[in-house]
């Protein structure tokens, strides 16, 4: 991929996050202080159950090794911008999508390089893990995703007029990002796109279907209400593929690792679409 992986990728993904930045107040994040039981249950859900899931599936599910890794990596990505806005489509609790994506992707600084490493070493064992430094790992995501969103909340905290003026246009122009990079992982593969969706597709739609399940279930019995578990659910199901496919590219070269954070940004898009359709009918409105 050269230019694409090296400046286009990273760049996207930095201007998405600081995006996300420029949309936070301090207040999302005291929020957190104010009514943690929800958010531990969403974050706890996200960044652990989520992952342990898809280690599960590739345990038992016969795959190519590459695209079982891709699918831990697109497991250990926070949950995505897009979330945010199904969750107000679907009347949820705006508010807690908002803080779960912001912390989570904060988080993915320590998160993502230690999952991964842990999926290289289950999945294709210790020779070779040497090529993944989880230093070199953190200091990347840090700097395209930790970085941007602290700079996009400076923003919004020393120049609020600008940010409030700026904010629609970032998130159009986040939205197109995230379509250029999926259109361009999917155009890198196109040849073997059949032959990878048929592989990948069905453990993505499995993992997605199961998640947002389980987040759901788990919000029935633990979280505060029905607009909770919306966003708990729909934070669950919906991930940052523009960083899984970042850091399948920065750390593998791209090609087969990148099919699965492909195959579920693709699908998520619709699962997210029925489960909003189907609580619009029950969830409360304001």
């Amino acid at each position: 991929m050269g230019l694409v992986t090296d400046i286009f990728l990273p760049l996207a993904l930095a201007f998405i996050m600081f995006a996300l930045g420029i949309g936070l107040t301090i207040d999302d994040f005291t929020r957190v202080a104010r009514q943690p039981r929800d958010f531990l249950i969403g974050a706890a859900a996200q960044m652990l159950l989520l992952p342990l899931v898809a280690f599960a599936m590739v345990t038992v599910w016969p795959m190519h090794p590459e695209l079982a890794l891709g699918l831990i990596i697109i497991a250990a990505a926070p949950g995505g911008v897009t979330s945010n806005i199904l969750t107000a489509f679907a009347r949820g609790d705006v508010a807690l999508s908002i803080s779960l994506t912001a912390i989570t992707s904060l988080l993915s600084v320590l998160a993502v390089p230690l999952i991964v490493t842990a999926g290289y070493v289950h999945l294709i064992g210790e020779a070779g893990v040497q090529e993944i430094s989880v230093t070199r790992t953190a200091l990347s995501v840090f700097a395209i995703v930790t970085v941007p969103v602290l700079a996009g909340l400076a923003v919004r905290r020393f120049a609020e007029g600008f940010a409030l003026r700026f904010e629609p246009a970032a998130r159009k122009l986040s939205t197109i990002l995230f379509v250029v990079v999926l259109a361009g992982a999917i155009a890198q593969e196109r040849a073997n796109i059949v032959t990878y969706f048929a592989q990948a597709g069905l453990i993505t739609l499995a993992l997605n279907v199961v998640m947002m399940v389980l987040a759901f279930v788990l919000a029935v019995l633990f979280a505060s209400g029905p607009r909770q578990r919306t966003a708990i659910s729909l934070e669950c199901g919906l991930q940052n593929g523009t960083l899984a496919i970042a850091v399948a590219a920065l750390l593998f070269g791209g090609g087969l690792v990148t099919v699965p954070a492909a195959t579920y940004s693709l699908i998520m898009f619709a699962t997210g679409l029925l489960f909003v359709a189907a609580l619009r009918r029950t969830a409360p409105t304001d």
